[in-house]
This record gives C-alpha cells, structure tokens and sequence, in this order.
C-alpha cells in the first residue's frame, strides 16, 4: 500500500553556482561518498548533484521525522537509482515494514525526483 508520494524539482544551475562556490564543503556536507563518486566522475557533476539534492528533499517530504543531508542517499543497482539510508533510518523504516522507491531525471535546467513510501506485508 502506498503511504506517501514526495516529489522535488531543482534547478541544476542553482546546485552548480554552490558547487562551484565552496565544492569541497558542499561536497561533504551534503552527499554521501558514493553520490560523491558518481557526480565527480561525470564532466560537470551539476546534473548529478541536483537530482540527488532532489532526491533527497523528495524523501524528506515523505518522512515526518528529521533528517540528517548524509541520511539519505543515492546509489545505482545497475542503470537504477536506489535510495540508501543511515542504519538508524534503515531500521526505523524495516520496522515499519516500510519500502522506498525512486525515480529520477534531470535535463539541462532541472533535476526530478520521485519518491514513492510503500508498506509492504510480510507473506503469509
């Protein structure tokens, strides 16, 4: 059953004018190490960054509690883009039987993120 639906749009030139500012804080204070190695590797990492930054006010618009910017983060299983969290987190949310999935896109101007809480039950 679907609980909750969060989306975020960005804007890829604000996340770049950050970046460029202050890359290595900006870098460590808000991603986790393998966003970090996925956006770098890229040869302007903006796109990459704003569709995590995305990401990441996504799930926060479906979680009630706080939450910390290296709380969540995004990693690739394969092409796919999957949603990580902190051990704390991650047990709060298979406590509640609770799953994530994520969508994201991003073009030249603006980066997308979906973010769809699912509760699954367990089977009988």
């Amino acid at each position: 059953m679907i609980i909750a639906v969060g989306s975020d749009l960005v804007s890829v030139k604000r996340i770049r004018r950050v970046y460029q500012r202050h890359p290595r804080r900006f870098l460590e204070r808000h991603f986790a190490p393998p966003e970090r190695e996925y956006a770098l590797a890229a040869a302007d990492p903006a796109p990459r960054l704003a569709a995590r930054w995305a990401a990441k006010e996504a799930f926060a618009k479906v979680w009630p509690k706080s939450l910390g910017w290296r709380d969540v983060w995004v990693e690739h299983v394969g092409a796919r883009p999957v949603l990580r969290f902190s051990p704390r987190l991650q047990r709060e949310l298979e406590r509640q039987g609770l799953v994530c999935h994520l969508s994201l896109s991003h073009e030249r101007d603006l980066a997308l993120a979906f973010v769809v809480l699912e509760k699954v039950t367990p089977p009988s």
